[in-house]
């Protein structure tokens, strides 16, 4: 994806903490830490998600001479500031969880370690993608749970939050396990499979809803799904089966989408008509305003329902539409460091998490220590010196969500109370961090003036 805005894909403060390093030649290494604090209401965990476009955006991260004279004139900065902006390119390394695996608050997404004014001006854009990828991808692999045996395709792109928002639903949705989307521009950039049946506009553009069915069957004869509801939905599953027998369509082209009304005594009715006539391999498909709760209401129902078109709930998720993220800076010119204000206090230096058989907490340790036998590093490197180490895609992220799904205890994964695992830091890191808080400490106070 191209990213137009650039080096202004940031917040203010940002540029005015780079031009201030740069002025003092502080341009020594630096690690960010991106993590999730804490998980909204109801959630057993969230999923890494929005990877590649972090990576896009640094491979092309820059300022332009257009981005250069907004700044100037809108900041104030001097020529020497701007100049100095002109030459940044993101060099640095990432470290990264592969997109799809499973993480816990406090597990680093992605480190960055770059010089300063380069780490600092990506974290805006980073935690742009990350945040809103990981939300959707999250409500989305709740829809899975909910029901796995279904065909889960994206209907979202007409209510996402804007034309980048639809692309990135799409992706997300596909990690999740989702099965097509509809948005066609999507399908094509993240090879996925473009799925849609018609609108009921298009019922109502002809004389007659067997004259619509019927000119829908003649063009598509290879994929006949016909929305039933515009008129009467019992009715409309009676004219598809009519158009169905008189133009003999293959049966397994045939099916039909609920769109409105009681989804689950719909579907009933609907399988009953369908294999009373001949077309028990007819797929019914239903949508309008779904979530995991009310597939999880109609799969527990048995509603024969094959395949769920998700929308509208899942695009923004509804019930929890961003995650408690933060970009903190862990480490500065060989010296680790952290916060300590209340409720947001972090943990210093670069970090690795340390993965171990489905029933041991994850170890989050500093990124130094070996891995301990029977456990896996989920950070890999991603980027190194500003580009790319790694080709990935979205089936093989939606493999390792799979996998990881496999191994999560029933409770972090229920849709109502789930218990999200405990996560504990290995005795270095508790070490450095009781003693840099020590020092932090007592620093501040040697600093305070006499009263």
């Amino acid at each position: 994806m191209t990213w137009p805005a650039g080096g202004l894909h940031t917040d203010l403060y940002e540029v005015r903490m780079a031009a201030s390093y740069l002025r003092r030649g502080m341009t020594g290494p630096a690690t960010f830490s991106l993590f999730v604090r804490r998980l909204p209401p109801g959630r057993g965990f969230p999923v890494a998600a929005g990877l590649d476009e972090c990576l896009d955006f640094l491979e092309g991260f820059r300022f332009g001479d257009a981005d250069l004279a907004y700044l100037g004139d809108v900041t104030g900065l001097p020529p020497a500031d701007l100049d100095a902006l002109r030459r940044i390119r993101f060099t640095g390394d990432v470290h990264a969880v592969p997109e799809g695996r499973v993480v816990f608050p406090g597990e680093p997404l992605l480190e960055v370690t770059a010089p300063l004014p380069e780490a600092q001006l990506v974290e805006t854009a980073l935690l742009n993608f990350t945040t809103y990828a990981g939300a959707i991808a999250g409500k989305a692999v709740r829809c899975r749970i909910a029901a796995p045996g279904a065909d889960l395709v994206d209907f979202a792109a007409r209510r996402t939050h804007g034309p980048d928002a639809a692309f990135a639903t799409a992706r997300a949705t596909a990690v999740a396990g989702f099965t097509g989307t509809s948005h066609v521009a999507s399908a094509r950039r993240f090879g996925l499979r473009a799925v849609g049946t018609m609108a009921h506009s298009y019922i109502q553009a002809f004389p007659s809803e067997y004259a619509a069915f019927r000119a829908f069957a003649e063009d598509f004869p290879e994929s006949a799904v016909f929305l039933v509801d515009t008129y009467d939905t019992l009715g409309g599953v009676r004219t598809a089966i009519a158009v169905a027998r008189d133009l003999r369509l293959p049966e397994p082209a045939v099916g039909i989408r609920l769109d409105s009304g009681d989804l689950g005594r719909l579907a009933v009715a609907a399988r009953g008509l369908l294999d009373r006539s001949g077309l028990p391999r007819a797929r019914i498909m239903a949508s309008g305003g779904l979530d995991e709760f009310a597939l999880a209401t109609l799969v527990t129902a048995g509603a024969p329902i094959d395949a769920f078109g998700i929308g509208t709930k899942v695009g923004v998720s509804a019930d929890a539409p961003f995650l408690d993220s933060a970009y903190k800076l862990v480490a500065y010119d060989g010296r680790p460091v952290l916060k300590l204000s209340a409720g947001k206090v972090s943990s210093p230096g670069a970090k690795q998490v340390f993965r171990g058989a489905p029933h041991e907490p994850d170890v989050i340790a500093l990124r130094g220590e070996l891995c301990p036998p029977g456990r896996e590093p989920l950070l890999v490197p991603v980027m190194r010196a500003g580009r790319r180490v790694v080709a990935d895609d979205v089936h093989a992220a939606r493999r390792r969500l799979a996998d990881d799904l496999d191994r999560l205890p029933g409770a972090v994964l229920r849709l109502t109370g789930p218990e999200p695992p405990a996560v504990h830091r290995s005795a270095a890191l508790r070490r450095l961090t009781e003693d840099l808080v020590h020092r932090t400490a007592a620093a501040a106070a040697s600093a305070m003036p006499v009263p």
